[in-house]
């Protein structure tokens, strides 16, 4: 039972990790041109940025916490 339940944490701490890794704007613009066109026509959002790098960290740092727990549990 606790198997299926760090699996669970864990697959949804790896779509949150895709998710904001591809959401940040990188130096070639990536994915986040697709969601945030209009900030070419108002300006890039810092602020933005910036949170989605600490939440990036903090999904990292779960990513890895929940993998060593999921190789101890099996």
């Amino acid at each position: 039972m606790i198997g299926l339940v760090v699996n669970i944490i864990y697959l949804v701490l790896c779509v949150g990790l895709i998710a904001t890794v591809l959401l940040q704007s990188g130096r070639s613009a990536g994915l986040g041109a697709i969601a945030g066109g209009a900030q070419s026509l108002i300006g890039k959002k810092k602020g933005l940025d910036e949170m989605l790098g600490k939440v990036t960290t903090y999904l990292a740092v779960g990513f890895m916490l929940f993998t060593i727990i999921l190789v101890l549990v099996n």
